[in-house]
């Protein structure tokens, strides 16, 4: 590994001395050795990702890197041109912080957002967890939530730079904690530590889908399952590779699902749970199948969550309602009725479903700026939305979904 790292630093390097090529080759930089990292945190380094820092976007990268290669190594003015890229775009998932984090663009784009794993670490440290051992922490982003959430954490990773950047960013946010360098195979987990592990999801050639493709991979993994245990995986992780006694729990934070978190028997306290950040509302269930009946007055569109989690029926129960049909996920009710789980609509009126009578339809009502949802059938929102031509003054939804083998389309409004 570090000698892919050192051939990748003299690459950088070699094309670098090329003024033309600076602009690019700053921002894309990914990899850093131990080295230039090293460099990075000592006194001169933190200076010079200071002034980067003060001269973004009054200087093109181009000028700022030109410039600052006079003064400094081309490695370490395109270490800190890249943190300082990686900085802003890790604001969104750590906020603040990520103006004293430090990154490397695949570790980011794996890292829990802050607000998940905060959420994690507070379900750990209600039901008594002490410590925490992060195996394969990365850069260390979940082990920043669990030290703010008042848990003992010990960090292991294999790859030195990364687990240098783990250490850094305890100490660059004021939290306690250890980071070993080191294999997961070759570390026991303490008595009191419950063991944490987010299999890498990435290859050479991109994101993998594949469970048995993670590093570690699924049977590896799995085996820590056996008892407390956390494991956080893909949203659309297999329901059928779940072991029983083992809770699986679908998040979603600001509508988006951003994945499946196993607990393991000890932490385990439902078969199924569906949670929404940031308000913290949760599903359990089993999932069952639920009743189905007419169209009432509403319909409900579950988080996704709650439809990955196989809830749907569950939802249904809880608002008072039935599904629409057996194979779509939407919830019906005959009176108002709301929940944190899903997004209320009041149907003003049942419109045809063909388009020339349903443009007819909403012309009626003024309909010029048009949101389609769909379920169930072969449509596509944007090109539907162009072939109607509607030039009202209005704002109008159109849910169309496929009930009773029969294809139906809804105007409503959001409530």
């Amino acid at each position: 590994m570090l000698a892919s790292l050192r051939t990748h630093s003299v690459l950088v390097a070699t094309l670098l001395s090329r003024p033309v090529l600076v602009a690019s080759l700053l921002v894309m930089v990914a990899f850093m050795d131990l080295a230039t990292f090293d460099s990075l945190l000592s006194s001169g380094g933190q200076e010079l990702l200071a002034e980067v820092s003060a001269r973004a976007g009054m200087e093109s990268d181009l000028a700022l890197g030109t410039r600052l290669r006079r003064e400094h190594p081309v490695e370490l003015v395109a270490a800190a041109v890249t943190q300082n890229h990686l900085r802003q775009r890790a604001e969104p998932k750590f906020g603040t912080s990520s103006a004293s984090m430090y990154f490397t663009h695949d570790a980011l784009e794996q890292a829990t957002r802050a607000s998940v794993a905060q959420a994690r670490a507070t379900r750990l440290t209600a039901a008594g967890v002490a410590a925490v051992v992060d195996l394969g922490c990365g850069i260390g982003g979940d082990l920043v939530a669990f030290a703010r959430g008042g848990l003992r954490v010990r960090g292991v990773e294999r790859d030195p730079v990364r687990a240098a950047i783990a250490r850094a960013n305890l100490r660059a946010l004021g939290l306690d904690g250890e980071v070993v360098e080191a294999d997961l195979a070759d570390v026991r987990p303490r008595p009191d530590e419950v063991p944490f592990i987010d299999p890498a999801r990435r290859d050479g050639t991109g994101r993998v889908f594949d469970p048995a493709a993670m590093t570690p991979s699924w049977d590896v993994v799995s085996r820590f399952l056996a008892g407390p245990a956390v494991v956080k995986t893909l949203p659309g992780f297999p329901h059928q590779l779940i072991p029983e006694r083992v809770e699986a729990q679908w998040v979603s934070d600001g509508g988006d699902l951003v994945e499946t978190c196993l607990w393991g028997p000890g932490l385990a306290t439902a078969p199924r749970r569906a949670t929404t950040l940031p308000s913290g509302a949760e599903l359990i269930g089993a999932g069952e199948p639920g009743d189905v009946g007419k169209v009432g007055g509403w319909l409900h569109e579950p988080d996704d969550a709650v439809i990955r989690a196989g809830l749907v029926g569950e939802l249904a129960t809880r608002m008072g309602g039935h599904l629409v049909d057996a194979h779509l996920a939407y919830v019906t009710t005959d009176e108002a009725s709301s929940d944190p789980l899903a997004r209320s609509f009041r149907i003003v009126e049942e419109i045809p479903y063909r388009e020339k009578p349903m443009r007819a339809a909403l012309v009626a009502h003024d309909i010029g700026t048009l949101t389609i949802k769909k379920r169930g059938v072969h449509i596509v929102p944007e090109q539907l939305a162009r072939r109607l031509k509607l030039k009202g003054s209005q704002r109008g939804t159109v849910i169309l979904a496929r009930i009773d083998d029969g294809a139906r389309a809804f105007l409503v409004e959001r409530t």
